[in-house]
């Protein structure tokens, strides 16, 4: 048998055999790694979902509020331009809250997300929005029945002319001048103590930026009621005030 191969790889018919052989299996070779460089490309230019900034999201903007405002939209590009562990499905971002500023155009990640706790007073602002101390008594301030997450709508109590004593007429007079007003209605608790009607303490409200000094004033010189709001379907809060005169008059 050995020598019958010996005089085969010898002879001009057992010499393009071999070639033929050694021929059909390059082209094998060849048609398999086409395949493969063919589906390495492809894997790189389909097109892969991906989650990306609209507009800028600022450090600490927790992710139901991404969502709420729309402030990504999911997009497709191709495989091979996505960054690592990009976020392809919104429900990765619950209860997340964004670790750095993320800008316009970029993609969302898992590295630019944290689950620090999104519900602290600090990913609770955004913008213009700023939360500030306000001091009650427990009856004023609802203290016990005010919770955290809670929707309110403040009043203030403006004291009479200052310098006005004595009795009769001139303490009338600055009584009328007493005036109870809406302050800012529809004001999110950010953060309720608890305790009962005879505590006093402070809670902690989010106010727009242009409302901290009214809030600041009246929390230092004048007395502020916290009224609890409806936490569904709450109507529009009147802007009236009362005074002595209005409420003597049957008037509000």
């Amino acid at each position: 048998m050995g020598d019958r191969l010996s005089a085969l790889f010898k002879s001009r018919r057992g010499a393009l055999i071999i070639s033929a052989i050694a021929a059909l299996l390059a082209a094998v070779l060849l048609i398999v790694y086409l395949r493969s460089y063919r589906s390495s490309v492809n894997s790189g230019t389909r097109p892969e979902r991906v989650l990306v900034a609209k507009t800028l999201i600022s450090r600490g903007t927790a992710g139901l509020t991404i969502a709420q405002k729309g402030l990504y939209e999911v997009t497709t590009i191709q495989k091979d331009q996505l960054e690592p562990f990009a976020i392809a499905d919104p429900s990765a971002i619950n209860g997340r809250v964004a670790a750095g500023d993320i800008y316009p155009g970029q993609q969302l990640t898992q590295q630019d997300f944290t689950t620090e706790n999104a519900a602290t007073i600090p990913y609770e602002l955004a913008g213009a929005q700023r939360a500030i101390a306000v001091p009650v008594d427990g009856v004023h301030g609802l203290i016990g029945e005010v919770l955290t997450g809670d929707y309110v709508d403040v009043y203030v109590g403006i004291a009479g002319i200052a310098g006005v004593s004595g009795g009769g007429a001139a303490s009338a007079a600055a009584a009328t001048k007493t005036q109870v007003r809406l302050l800012k209605p529809d004001i999110l608790v950010l953060n309720a103590p608890t305790g009962t009607a005879s505590t006093a303490s402070d809670v902690v409200l989010r106010v727009s930026v242009n409302d901290v000094a009214a809030f600041a004033y009246a929390a230092d010189n004048e007395r502020i009621w916290l009224v609890l709001r409806p936490q569904v379907g709450a109507s529009n809060t009147p802007s009236a005030a009362a005074t002595l005169a209005t409420l003597l008059a049957g008037k509000g």
